[in-house]
């Protein structure tokens, strides 16, 4: 089972194995989560829409993560949907963040805290 610091770890050493579900799983374990609706560039999402999303950029926000690694943290949706379908129109949280990064992301308020130990 994951913690934090063994997928922060992962994303940065081994990106290729990161998957979707074990970031979502780490960050519920270890996060109380408040949906809130956030802006990505032009991809507007409403409070409770695109959640996992949420969940992911906030969780990456947190631990100063560069758009490289919060992008892996969407595991196989980065690496095999967009990155392979480069024209698509699926997944647009992550088009517009590679288009627009960090710059690009605005949240209503802050989705995550730490949950106590």
């Amino acid at each position: 089972m994951l913690s934090t610091q063994t997928l922060i770890e992962k994303v940065h050493l081994s990106p290729e194995h990161v998957q979707f579900n074990e970031v979502i799983n780490v960050i519920e374990r270890e996060y109380a989560f408040t949906p809130s609706a956030f802006t990505n560039g032009k991809q507007h999402n409403a409070i409770n829409e695109n959640n996992g999303s949420c969940k992911i950029f906030a969780f990456a926000m947190i631990h100063h993560l560069d758009e490289l690694a919060t992008l892996n943290l969407f595991g196989e949706f980065y690496r095999v949907d967009v990155l392979k379908n480069p024209n698509a129109e699926d997944h647009q949280n992550i088009r517009q963040f590679i288009e627009n990064g960090w710059a690009g992301i605005q949240f209503k308020h802050f989705a995550l805290t730490k949950k106590n130990a």
